[in-house]
């Protein structure tokens, strides 16, 4: 394996949803690429053929990923993260080469939710009150002690599976039920369980070059009504300077980039800002950009080249993300068409066709078609439609949503079990 350029080394493309774009970027930007796969379930012959002759390397953990880079001879300039899970393989990697990354001593901090909210402690960040609980029989003794609303999450969960609101003891035995494996169906060990805060929650996208960070846009979860919720997606709107969040959020964001060693690249933050005063808590984080469709609705209503920018700050350059105008063209938006009712079968989904339609919808995703089984929508990866919704200004993305929602409809035959 060998290449005479200059190389750029992608942590784990094939198993992202970026993987693609990563790697278009890293070559317009004049770089080879060497993919570096960690999954253990897969081998070096397993990774797909690449049409451009790309090169790859299949690691079993950071030891044997350094070893071998280091014998490939590779003019190695670079190690860019590609997903999420593997984040903190991907800076120590880069921090055994001597390459710019994210502080590898925090990657677990930055991954785990118990490790997460420890380390907030530890630097002043404010959190909900929590406790780390190793049993399911010990969510019990905490919610009490927390005192109810409380949240329980899976330490290790993505997408707000696993997650679950209890409002007082009679929800106990229910809400935990289905606690006890992963989205994989591997058993669960630990539990996190706080404080359920009431107020407003807020997606929060930054740009990181050298420690120096750059806002790129606030995204509100705006939410149907008043009541306790588990999973924040319904609609969701950027804000802008004018809201009365704006910028305690970025003040309050940027101190949480530097508690958790976020010097390079792309940093998603979801806080809340409750109800009860002037307080920001924080509520996840990752070293990674926004997993819905900020990222592609940004390469179309701005100057933004997001991947290409993320890639130049892991070459210790500073990007044009960090200094130049955004130039937002539009206000951005999305729509999530949810099955809150009981788990069933789909007989048939109304109104697709007149939503695509729709002025400043696109984007249009629909994960089941007739005949399939659909949950409850309860986490990221069981929403029946969803959408992309953009506008001139904030008021007209607020209708078009408005009238996406009332476009769609969802006919589900319920489960016999939810009639009986």
């Amino acid at each position: 394996m060998e290449s005479n350029n200059p190389v750029v080394l992608l942590v784990d493309p094939a198993d992202s949803r970026n993987g693609h774009a990563y790697k278009a970027a890293v070559r317009e930007l004049g770089f080879d690429v060497v993919s570096l796969s960690t999954s253990p379930s897969s081998t070096a012959a397993d990774l797909p053929a690449d049409p451009a002759g790309e090169m790859s390397l299949q690691a079993d953990g950071v030891d044997d990923a350094v070893r071998q880079v280091r014998a490939a001879g590779f003019d190695l300039r670079a190690v860019v993260p590609s997903r999420g899970s593997t984040l903190h393989l991907a800076d120590e990697i880069a921090a055994r080469l001597g390459l710019p990354g994210n502080d590898p001593a925090l990657g677990w901090a930055r991954r785990n939710k118990a490790a997460m909210r420890t380390r907030a402690v530890q630097t002043g960040v404010r959190v909900p009150e929590f406790r780390l609980v190793d049993s399911l029989d010990a969510v019990a003794e905490a919610a009490r002690d927390i005192g109810f609303p409380v949240i329980v999450k899976q330490t290790m969960g993505s997408g707000s599976y696993g997650v679950t609101v209890i409002g007082d003891a009679a929800d106990l035995d229910a809400a935990t039920k289905d606690l006890a494996v992963d989205r994989h169906d591997r058993p669960v060990t630990e539990w996190l369980v706080e404080q359920y805060i009431r107020g407003r929650e807020y997606a929060v996208n930054f740009c990181s070059a050298d420690g120096e960070h750059r806002l790129i846009d606030v995204w509100e979860y705006r939410r149907p009504d008043d009541r306790d919720y588990d999973f924040p997606l319904w609609d969701i709107v950027q804000i802008d300077g004018s809201h009365p969040d704006y910028e305690r959020v970025e003040r309050f964001c940027k101190r949480v980039l530097d508690a958790f060693g976020i010097h390079y690249g792309p940093g998603h933050i979801e806080v809340k800002c409750s109800d009860d005063g002037d307080d920001v808590h924080l509520i996840e984080l990752a070293a990674r950009f926004s997993g819905g469709p900020a990222v592609p609705m940004w390469t179309r209503h701005s100057d933004l080249r997001p991947f290409h920018d993320a890639v130049e700050c892991f070459l210790g350059r500073r990007p044009k993300m960090i200094d130049g105008d955004h130039g937002f063209r539009a206000v951005l938006g999305s729509v999530v068409i949810r099955n809150d009712g009981p788990p069933g079968t789909l007989v048939a989904m109304h109104g697709l066709d007149e939503l695509r339609a729709l002025p400043g919808v696109a984007d249009v995703l629909v994960e089941f078609e007739p005949g399939d089984h659909v949950p409850t929508t309860n986490h990221n990866m069981c929403i029946p439609v969803s959408a992309s919704v953009h506008g001139p200004d904030r008021a007209t993305v607020l209708r078009t949503l408005a009238v996406a929602r009332e476009t769609v409809r969802l006919e589900i035959t319920s489960d016999p079990a939810v009639l009986t």
